[in-house]
């Protein structure tokens, strides 16, 4: 298995799907759709928690995808649940497991999800969690004893392209490059200009972007994301072309996407929201 580092530090336009863990210890449906999907994409992110719901957990999904799938995973892991040890004996734990890529997010408090009176940790934000991690690559713990061998994680980190507050934005990223990041994921984009204003900023880093592509499936869920989601900004064009068109109009947008991301991005992450199908769908829809 040609593993996700290697391609991007190879020059190859990568692409990546994000799917849910399981709610129980069923694995048949996301091992199936990441056999699906295995000669089309590069990897297969897996959530943790999302949106503070349970869910198995991330690295133990990676794993089997790698193993039934021969694919490579990218295990997403928040500061929400875990303090400083546990965030270590975890990381320790997705090594010895051969699963090296990693999102590292801050993750969504408790009181969103489906056990809202649990406590969130949050004992770093995502700043300190790259600087966890990357203090372990170095091969010591946080305490500084050292590790008896060294986990050789690929280190990736979210940005927003289309942040209200882009100086704010750019100051936690670049701390997060300074702190070891390896490469950077992008919410969902639709607004190519903010794409291309945002690759400025960060180019000189010399760090692979991958940018995110969220699929519209009806108009529906267009005006669920404009009204309700913070953080991912829907264009007009975008939302008139939703109105006539629904799903199948979605699907050309985010082809049309993927075809502008493999002309500025070192790749896409594409996010079907429960809905692997539509990934093959665009997929083939591009060939």
């Amino acid at each position: 298995m040609l593993e996700l580092r290697d391609k991007l530090e190879g020059g190859k336009f990568v692409i990546t799907v994000e799917l849910e863990p399981p709610k129980g210890i069923n694995t048949d449906k996301v091992v199936y759709y990441s056999n699906q999907l295995r000669d089309r994409v590069d990897a297969i992110n897996i959530t943790d928690c999302p949106m503070a719901n349970l869910r198995m957990s991330p690295i133990a999904i990676a794993h089997i995808i790698r193993t039934k799938a021969n694919l490579d995973a990218i295990f997403h892991l928040t500061c929400r649940d875990r303090n400083i040890i546990g965030l270590q004996s975890e990381l320790l734990g997705a090594a010895a497991l051969g699963v090296k890529n990693l999102l590292i997010l801050t993750g969504d408090p408790p009181s969103v999800g489906d056990h809202p009176k649990s406590k969130g940790v949050f004992e770093v934000d995502s700043t300190g969690l790259v600087h966890i991690a990357n203090t372990l690559k170095n091969g010591n713990d946080m305490s500084g004893n050292p590790l008896n061998e060294s986990p050789n994680f690929n280190i990736g980190v979210a940005a927003n392209p289309c942040a209200k507050d882009m100086s704010l934005e750019m100051e936690k990223l670049i701390s997060k490059i300074e702190k070891g990041a390896n490469f950077i994921q992008t919410q969902p984009v639709f607004d190519l200009e903010a794409l291309n204003l945002f690759l400025e900023k960060v180019r000189h880093f010399h760090i692979p972007v991958i940018a995110g592509i969220l699929p519209l499936k009806s108009m529906k869920m267009t005006r669920h994301i404009i009204e309700h989601i913070p953080g991912i900004e829907i264009p007009n064009w975008v939302e008139e072309r939703m109105k006539q068109g629904g799903r199948p109009e979605g699907i050309k947008i985010a082809v049309e996407l993927l075809s502008q991301f493999r002309n500025m991005t070192q790749g896409v992450h594409i996010m079907p929201v429960g809905d692997a199908n539509i990934v093959l769908e665009i997929l083939e829809e591009e060939e």
